[in-house]
């Protein structure tokens, strides 16, 4: 969780209580605060709590000692002005009462957040079936990490006084601060590594050398260049917009173009990290193909049969989504399934517009042994090339290397050429019905998120 998802009022009492720290109680306020927060993102309150009611005992002023003050008022000399005495003894009842209330008042406080923060936090503990685990995997997750870091960043000298070697602010960096990370690397080309520790700026390549890269990855794809190297090469690229934040139509050009050589590669491990990042830049706001990758998503979705999270998200787009082209096309997709028309699918994958048909390969087979299974019952035979046609294969042969990898090989002629053989219907059902319960039962998708 990054400090620029905090909500307004958390940013200000921060920066409050950063204010009113000294040297003397800053190691156990800043203690104190990161433990407030930590535990208001775990029990998920940091919205609904009332920040500017919060008070950290560590920052409660001290009160008077009172041995202090009997020595301090028997040093003090005897007044024999009575005036004198009676304005002075005004003054100190004015002044200690007024201490004393608002002491009092601070103190009412500090109990008031406890008993919420209590409440807050009991609650949260008997919605969770496993706190524990939850409260460990917060310690650990570098995100709840990084939430601790940008407080230590905060109260640091840095941030106390104006520093003239700070770089300019990046327009292609949304919420840009001084602790954003500006590269200086100039290769072009930057083998992929995960990164163990904090990125520094001589490894990063900053915004025109990535520019520049990306139009040599392209030339070099064009090419023919092995997709191995050119992966590798845009997961360093990705990488180096990642650290330095940078989120704009040209980091959606990048996952864009990453996600349709992934397709084409049958890579549904990198398709679906960039098909994520896309939809959060979408959200953002940010143009590109948004309509194009819609479609790709809903294909997805079918691919997964996952048809609660379909009918959700295709229930939430809009009629300028809708009306494109690519997506009308999936929709369709989804009608002939959900109606068993699979003569209707099969013209659609042999026309599915941009890269659509390279996600409909990965369950087309599960759709061509669903259809025959049905086409089985409805015959008693069928010939190779009515099976070639129907199910939208390419060739005999590959109608043939279908049917073998599904263990069917009931034909009536076995023995005459392939433009000739005849599937026998009534033996090859249940054999493929068994071999359609082994490999499509259950949907394995690479990559998946």
């Amino acid at each position: 969780m990054s400090s620029d998802t905090w909500p307004p009022q958390l940013k200000e009492w921060v920066a409050k209580c950063l204010g009113q720290m000294t040297d003397a109680n800053r190691a156990e306020a800043q203690a104190e605060l990161r433990q407030v927060i930590a535990d208001a993102f775990t029990a998920k309150s940091l919205w609904t709590t009332d920040w500017a009611g919060v008070q950290l005992q560590s920052l409660i002023p001290k009160p008077i000692p009172t041995v202090n003050s009997l020595k301090r008022k028997t040093a003090d000399p005897p007044t024999t002005n009575k005036k004198a005495k009676k304005a002075s003894a005004q003054k100190n009842t004015t002044a200690s009462s007024w201490d004393l209330g608002d002491q009092a008042a601070l103190n009412r406080r500090a109990e008031r957040f406890q008993r919420e923060h209590e409440i807050e936090r009991q609650k949260s503990l008997r919605s969770q079936q496993q706190p524990q685990q939850q409260g460990a995997a917060l310690k650990a997750n570098p995100q709840g990490a990084h939430l601790f870091n940008r407080i230590w960043r905060a109260d640091s000298p840095s941030t106390h006084g104006p520093n003239l070697d700070d770089p300019e602010a990046d327009p292609n960096v949304p919420n840009w601060d001084r602790h954003t990370i500006v590269g200086t690397n100039q290769e072009l080309f930057k083998d992929y590594l995960r990164l163990t520790s904090e990125p520094k700026p001589e490894m990063i390549r900053p915004y025109p050398v990535l520019q520049r890269t990306l139009a040599e990855l392209k030339q070099r794809w064009r090419a023919r260049c092995s997709y191995e190297w050119i992966c590798n090469q845009f997961k360093s690229l990705r990488q180096d917009l990642t650290v330095q934040r940078i989120k704009n139509e040209f980091t959606v050009q990048v996952y864009e173009i990453h996600a349709r050589m992934a397709l084409e590669s049958e890579d549904m491990v990198e398709y679906n990290q960039c098909q994520s990042a896309l939809k959060n830049l979408y959200e953002l706001g940010i143009p590109g193909k948004v309509e194009e990758f819609t479609a790709y998503r809903i294909l997805m979705l079918l691919h997964g049969r996952n048809k609660s999270e379909l009918n959700l998200y295709v229930g939430q787009l809009t009629p300028r989504q809708k009306a494109a082209d690519a997506v009308q096309h999936a929709l369709r997709v989804q009608r002939a399934l959900s109606m068993g028309n699979y003569r209707a699918m099969f013209e659609l994958y042999l026309n599915a517009p941009n890269m659509g048909a390279y996600i409909m390969d990965h369950f087309i087979d599960r759709e061509r042994a669903k259809a025959l299974m049905i086409m089985s019952k409805a015959y008693r035979t069928l010939s190779l090339q009515f099976i070639t046609d129907e199910l939208a294969f390419e060739s005999l042969t590959s109608a043939l290397e279908f049917l073998s990898s599904h263990g069917v090989s009931n034909f009536t002629n076995p023995n005459s050429p392939d433009n000739e053989k005849t599937l026998d219907c009534k033996a090859a059902f249940p054999v493929l019905s068994q071999a359609f319960e082994e490999k499509y039962r259950r949907v394995q998708i690479k990559g998946a998120v």
